[in-house]
C-alpha cells in the first residue's frame, strides 16, 4: 500500500522542522546571534567607562578595563565555539566566563543566564545613563548591528516555534 500524500508530506516537514530547530541550536548560531552580540555590549560599555574616566575619574578607567578584558575572554570563547562547532567538534568550555565559571558548580545554565541578565542590564544602563550617545559613529554601528541581530534572530526562534506549535 502506498503511504499517502498527506502522510509523506507531514514525514518531510517533521524532518525538516527537526533540521531547522538542530540549526538554531548549534553553538555557531548561538554564539553568532547572543554571545558576540552580548561580547559588543559589554565591550562598548568598557571602552565608553574607559573614555569617561580618562577625564580624571581613576577608579572608572580600572572598571573600563575590567569589563573590556571580560567581553575580550568572552568574545574569544564565543569565536572558538564556533570554529569548534563548523570543524564538527565539540567545544570543551562554555560560551562565557560566567557560564565557565557555573561549571564549576555544576550550574553552567543558571550561571549563563546571570550572564545574560548582567548583557541586559548593560543595555539598559548604557541607554537610561545616556552614555549611548557618547558611542563613536563605529561603536554606534557595532550596537546596531549587535542589537539588530539579537532581537531579529530572538523573533525568528520564537516566530518558528509558534509555527512548529500549530
Amino acid at each position: 500500500m502506498k503511504p499517502d500524500a498527506s502522510e509523506t508530506e507531514k514525514d518531510w516537514c517533521g524532518r525538516e522542522a527537526d533540521r531547522i530547530q538542530r540549526f538554531f541550536r548549534r553553538p555557531s548560531f548561538l554564539s553568532l546571534t547572543i554571545g558576540i552580540p552580548f561580547c559588543t555590549y559589554k565591550l562598548l560599555l568598557g571602552t565608553t567607562a574607559v573614555w569617561i574616566g580618562s577625564a580624571g575619574n581613576v577608579p572608572l578607567t580600572y572598571f573600563g578595563w575590567l569589563i573590556i578584558g571580560w567581553a575580550g575572554l568572552d568574545l574569544v570563547m564565543n569565536l572558538s565555539r564556533v570554529v569548534f562547532d563548523l570543524s564538527g567538534r565539540p567545544a570543551r568550555f562554555e560560551c562565557c566566563t560566567i557560564a565557565q565559571l557555573g561549571r564549576f558548580f555544576r550550574a553552567p545554565m543558571a550561571f549563563l543566564a546571570i550572564d545574560t541578565l548582567l548583557s541586559f542590564t548593560i543595555v539598559c544602563f548604557m541607554l537610561w545613563s545616556g552614555w549611548i550617545r557618547m558611542l563613536t559613529p563605529v561603536g554606534t554601528v557595532l550596537w546596531y548591528a549587535a542589537t539588530t541581530l539579537n532581537l531579529i534572530s530572538l523573533s525568528l526562534v520564537s516566530l518558528y516555534n509558534e509555527f512548529r506549535s500549530i
